[in-house]
């Protein structure tokens, strides 16, 4: 049986790390496509030196050319400009829309078939110039970020309770950014909503260190931003997606009325599996929660229509 393939546009960080955990855990065979030249070229070949000793036969390559990329079951695009210190993810809207635009309408071309995972920021917004650009159904454009977010809670609330994070689970909704919307009450510690385990000022002070999560990383690096945190949150939907595993997991998604939402993408748990999205995964949400989530889709909203704009 032939291994599935995965293409990942954009050779920095955050692509080299997703094609080394993919191709390590023998999921896929893996190009590692980037503009500039040698780049890609030369991280697919560190990459394939290591699988000897690591002890994987994935393939491995790079290249600078789409063509290399044909028949790619899943394209995860990570190119694009990073954040930088005090710059907020909508600076990023213009020049990164113009990249995640090109590089989507190559790949779909040589990948017609294929499932995208946008990890590019401002991400929500990404995920719009990718379904414009590929034409591809709802199910198969798909925005990493939920995941993202919902591990740094789990990372936060496992700390503050010196417990293991694997008993830790977090829900976070909404849009990629300020405006997320991380839901106490359905976040847990062996079951127990994290709500009794802690105090309300504690609750709001770790959701918004969240919130805040990608800024916090990028003021301490100064020179770049996220990347191992972003590639493990990709590589588990590629996983789910190339295992047909069926995980529910936090994704940006094309929203068609669930979530009392239309035609945005925001950030929702959903059901992954060799299609791509099956199915929405709704929730009841309180009154507060659901003016959240709203005030998080608009936030999306208004990316959208500056995006029209441009």
């Amino acid at each position: 049986m032939a291994r599935s393939k995965v293409t990942v546009v954009g050779a920095g960080n955050v692509g080299a790390t997703t094609a080394q955990r993919i191709a390590e855990a023998g999921l896929a065979d893996v190009v590692l496509i980037d503009i500039i030249e040698g780049l890609p070229q030369g991280k697919a070949l560190d990459l394939a030196e290591a699988a000897p000793v690591v002890g994987h036969d994935a393939r491995i390559s790079g290249t600078n050319d789409y063509a290399d990329t044909a028949g790619s079951d899943i394209v995860v695009v990570t190119s694009g400009l990073a954040r930088q210190p005090g710059m907020s993810r909508d600076d990023l809207l213009a020049k990164n829309a113009g990249i995640v635009r090109s590089v989507v309408e190559q790949a779909a071309a040589a990948s017609p078939d294929a499932i995208l995972i946008i990890v590019t920021n401002p991400l929500d917004a990404m995920c719009h110039v990718a379904s414009q650009a590929s034409g591809f159904p709802r199910e198969r454009v798909l925005g990493m970020a939920g995941i993202l977010d919902s591990a740094r809670f789990r990372t936060f609330i496992a700390r503050e309770l010196g417990v293991s994070v694997e008993d830790t689970h977090a829900f976070v909704l909404g849009g990629h950014g300020d405006t997320m919307v991380p839901l106490p009450r359905y976040s847990t510690v062996a079951g127990v909503p994290i709500t009794e385990l802690m105090s309300p000022e504690r609750v709001d002070a770790l959701s918004q260190r969240t919130a805040n999560g990608g800024a916090e990383v990028v003021a301490l690096l100064k020179t770049g931003s996220a990347y191992y945190a972003p590639a493990a949150s990709t590589f588990e939907m590629v996983e789910s997606i190339l295992l047909d595993r069926k995980r529910v997991l936090p994704c940006a998604v094309m929203l068609a009325g669930e979530f009392k939402t239309d035609g945005l993408f925001v950030g929702v748990p959903v059901v992954l599996g060799r299609t791509g999205l099956e199915r929405v995964f709704e929730i009841a949400l309180t009154d507060a929660e659901q003016a959240a989530f709203d005030r998080s889709a608009g936030a999306v909203r208004e990316l959208v229509e500056k995006l029209a704009t441009l």
